[in-house]
């Protein structure tokens, strides 16, 4: 089950998101130190906290640990959004009000993903 996420939790999830690469704490904490005074330990917990909940993998690296995104940032949000659809109770209506809501852009990459993956085709 996928757990919401927190406002420092997004931030480090972004940073890891967008480098695409291993990072120590150190290496997330100077970039987070450029827009804010956060603590090392602070920026630790939150990795070992992500880690915990498996949106990072990590390996030990002498005393300290590299972590890595589990999965992109796409994927963790389709994981989302699939378990809100779960939870609604009604997915057909659920999904009517979501397309209600779609916005002419939002409307285009749902026409593009549904060319990329036709209604048809059924993955588990």
């Amino acid at each position: 089950m996928m757990r919401g996420l927190g406002g420092l939790e997004t931030t480090i999830m972004d940073r890891m998101w967008a480098i695409r690469q291993p990072a120590s704490v150190r290496d997330v904490l100077e970039h987070l130190q450029k827009d804010r005074a956060i603590a090392y330990t602070t920026v630790m917990t939150v990795m070992d906290k992500l880690h915990t909940k498996g949106l990072l993998k990590r390996q030990p690296v002498g005393r300290a640990y590299i972590y890595e995104a589990v999965s992109s940032k796409e994927a963790y949000t389709a994981e989302v959004m699939r378990e809100s659809l779960a939870k609604s109770g009604n997915r057909a209506a659920t999904l009517v009000h979501f397309l209600e809501r779609l916005g002419p852009e939002e409307a285009s990459a749902l026409e593009a993903a549904l060319q990329v993956y036709p209604p048809g085709e059924r993955r588990s």
